[in-house]
């Protein structure tokens, strides 16, 4: 994952060094300053640039004033709700079921991203997660590969397969991805999620509705 702009990281770095360094120098006896003296304060301003680090790669970036031009993806930390719209036609009915709703999961640090999607009928976990990013390209993209997991009582008919999904990131009049997926069962289909909530979900809120294709066959799809 890329993680930050190499050179504007790098002016940023250097300034704050330099700042602090005049801080230090300040402090001192300003006519018995040396080169000496000067070199010795050096390891207080790395020691201090080293802890503004650490609070940045695990705080800091999640700020929004230093998107787009020093952190390049987006925070995308939180619980996300919206539709599967499957291409997949349901043997039984000869129609494609009616679109599935599912929350998508995200977890994120300055260093990695995972995915965890949820329906009514099964889990998905992401095994490898990165952004596409292409700023001269107009592109901002979050794909995964994940491993999917349905409950047991569906297993017969929806088993368990990896797939990969890449949304689209869309910030400016709301926050939503939009994308497709594609599956080791050769199916496919049309995602759309917005942002719902901070506090990151462990399971499926009933109150989302059962699984379209679970409540057409009487399926069990309490998810426990």
């Amino acid at each position: 994952m890329k993680n930050i702009n190499l050179k504007y990281s790098l002016y940023l770095l250097v300034g704050i060094s330099v700042l602090i360094f005049l801080i230090f120098v300040k402090f001192q006896n300003i006519e018995s300053f040396d080169f000496i003296k000067g070199l010795k304060l050096i390891p207080k301003v790395v020691s201090i640039d080293l802890l503004l680090i650490a609070a940045f790669s695990s705080y800091l970036w999640r700020c929004k004033i230093f998107h787009s031009w020093l952190v390049p993806f987006p925070n995308l930390n939180g619980t996300w709700k919206g539709y599967i719209h499957t291409t997949w036609v349901d043997p039984v009915t000869n129609v494609r079921p009616a679109p599935i709703p599912a929350i998508l999961t995200i977890k994120q640090s300055f260093f990695k991203i995972s995915c965890v999607m949820r329906t009514a009928e099964m889990t998905s976990r992401s095994i490898i997660a990165d952004f596409v990013l292409d700023k001269d390209n107009q592109v901002k993209k979050l794909s995964y590969t994940y491993d999917s997991n349905p409950i047991a009582t569906v297993k017969e008919r929806s088993p368990q397969h990896l797939g990969t999904m890449i949304f689209d990131i869309i910030e400016k009049s709301k926050r939503k991805f939009e994308g497709e997926y594609w599956t080791g069962r050769k199916t496919t289909g049309h995602i759309e999620m917005t942002f719902w909530k901070k506090v990151k979900l462990d399971q499926y809120p009933e109150e989302l509705g059962p699984h379209p294709v679970s409540e057409l066959h009487g399926d069990n799809n309490k998810t426990k």
